[in-house]
């Protein structure tokens, strides 16, 4: 799972943009909990908030469900924020380490230049390369639309996890089993069923604020998907669904 240089960040977004519909998107990130046996003298540290003990397998994939980036082994008491912000991806992404490619504008659209960028749920912090939901509180259609746009890129990682959980029912270790979840994938080129059921638990979610350059792009993100150039013809009828 080595780093992606800028041509391939550029491949991510063009399959994002193609399966899901999200321009500028080259991953989707989330947290999992693998359940463990309580380390001696471990205190509370590996126990999460369903009361059971875990570590967090922490991922980033890309459209095609494989997985780019994991880190396994943080305390299950962890959020998915504070596991992202420690881990060595999310120091690269707030220190520009990642050679993502520099901004562009929007398919079919002159301005504004947008960076290239991560989705994840409320658990994360908004920022210039990390896109998160609108909150569901008095909802405009536009923030409604972003969401469910938001949504459909970031069930990728989702969908890798169930396949992972189901294809694996139990493997000892976890970054053997990411790792060959990815051989598999590309060794079938991704033709088996993809599912969104799995046995993992989400890990508690806390809400995080963000900063006002990523309020920006997400404002601008939202007015895309919106216009004639970016608007998809089943997305209204899909949120009433």
């Amino acid at each position: 799972m080595s780093k992606p240089n800028k041509e391939e960040w550029l491949k991510m977004a063009e399959t994002f943009y193609q399966t899901c519909n999200f321009a500028n998107c080259v991953g989707a990130l989330d947290g999992k909990h693998i359940h463990v046996i309580k380390p001696k003298r471990s205190g509370s540290h590996f126990s999460n908030y369903k009361k059971l003990f875990s570590v967090v397998l922490f991922a980033v994939s890309d459209a095609n469900y494989c997985f780019r980036y994991i880190n396994v082994g943080s305390y299950g008491s962890s959020s998915d924020s504070a596991v992202f912000v420690h881990s060595d991806f999310g120091q690269m992404l707030n220190n520009n380490a990642l050679d993502l490619p520099g901004n562009t504008t929007l398919p079919g659209t002159a301005d504004p230049a947008m960076p290239f960028v991560f989705v994840g749920d409320e658990a994360f912090a908004l920022g210039e390369h990390l896109m998160r939901p609108y909150s569901s509180r008095g909802l405009s259609l536009e923030r409604m639309v972003f969401n469910y746009r938001l949504t459909r890129a970031r069930r990728v990682v989702e969908c890798a996890f169930g396949i992972l959980s189901n294809k694996w029912r139990f493997v000892s270790n976890k970054r053997a089993a990411c790792a060959l979840y990815n051989f598999v994938r590309q060794k079938h080129e991704f033709n088996f069923e993809d599912s969104l059921v799995h046995s993992m638990e989400s890990t508690n979610s806390t809400d995080v604020r963000g900063n006002t350059h990523g309020a920006t792009f997400r404002e601008n993100f939202a007015s895309y998907f919106m216009s004639p150039e970016g608007e998809v013809p089943w997305q209204l009828q899909a949120m009433q669904s």
